[in-house]
C-alpha cells in the first residue's frame, strides 16, 4: 500500500469520524466501478450494485462512527467485501425464495450461463450453510480473514486470543474443519 492511499484513507476515516458525509461521496466513486463489475457478473444488475454499495457505506459509516472500525486494508478494499458479502447473503436468500417452476434461462447474463450462475449460488449456499454449522468463533475468524480482509493481529484482538500466532494457528483449524464439512456434503 503506498503512503499516498494511506493518507487518503485516513483523512478519509477522519471525516467520516467528524460526521462528513461528503466522505462517502468519494468512496462511493472509487468503489462504484469494482462492485458494479463484481455484481453484474453474478447475476445483478447496476440497480443491485448501487444498492449494495450503499449498504456497504452504511456498516462502513457506522462501524467508524461506534469506533469499530479496524484500518486493516483499504477502505475501497473494505468495501468490495462488505459489498460481496452483503450480495451473496441476497443471492442465497432471493434462490430460497424463487419457485422451483421458474424458467432458469430467463435470467442469463452475458457474462456467465445459467450453469455457471447455479454453481455459484450454490457454492454460496453450501459455505453458509457450512459457516453455521462450524459455530464461533471459527466463523466469525474465517468471516473476518476472507470477507473483511482483517489482518491476523485484529483477529486475534477482537476475538481475544494471545496473539496473532494463535490466531492464524486457529484460522488453520478452522480452515480444515470447513473443508471437512464441504467435503462431507459433496460425499
Amino acid at each position: 500500500m503506498t503512503l499516498h492511499l494511506l493518507n487518503d484513507d485516513a483523512r478519509l476515516l477522519d471525516r467520516i469520524r467528524r460526521g462528513d458525509e461528503d466522505a462517502l461521496v468519494i468512496l462511493y466513486r472509487g468503489s462504484s466501478r469494482s462492485v458494479t463489475a463484481m455484481v453484474t457478473r453474478n447475476s445483478g444488475s447496476a440497480r443491485d450494485a448501487e444498492e449494495v454499495l450503499q449498504e456497504a457505506l452504511v456498516v462502513l459509516w457506522e462501524r467508524v462512527r461506534q469506533g469499530r472500525y479496524r484500518h486493516a486494508a483499504r477502505l475501497e478494499t473494505f468495501l468490495y467485501a462488505t459489498a460481496r458479502n452483503l450480495w451473496l447473503r441476497r443471492l442465497a436468500r432471493a434462490r430460497r425464495e424463487i419457485p422451483r417452476d421458474l424458467d432458469p434461462d430467463e435470467s442469463v447474463s452475458e457474462d456467465s450461463s445459467p450453469l455457471d450462475q447455479l454453481i455459484e449460488s450454490e457454492e454460496a449456499s453450501l459455505i453458509g450453510a457450512a459457516l453455521r454449522k462450524l459455530g464461533e468463533p471459527c466463523r466469525t475468524l474465517l468471516v473476518l480473514f476472507y470477507w473483511e480482509e482483517a489482518s491476523m493481529e485484529e483477529i486475534a484482538h477482537r476475538l481475544g486470543f494471545a496473539n496473532a500466532e494463535t490466531a492464524k494457528s486457529k484460522k488453520y483449524q478452522c480452515k480444515k474443519a470447513l473443508q471437512g464439512l464441504l467435503k462431507h456434503h459433496h460425499a
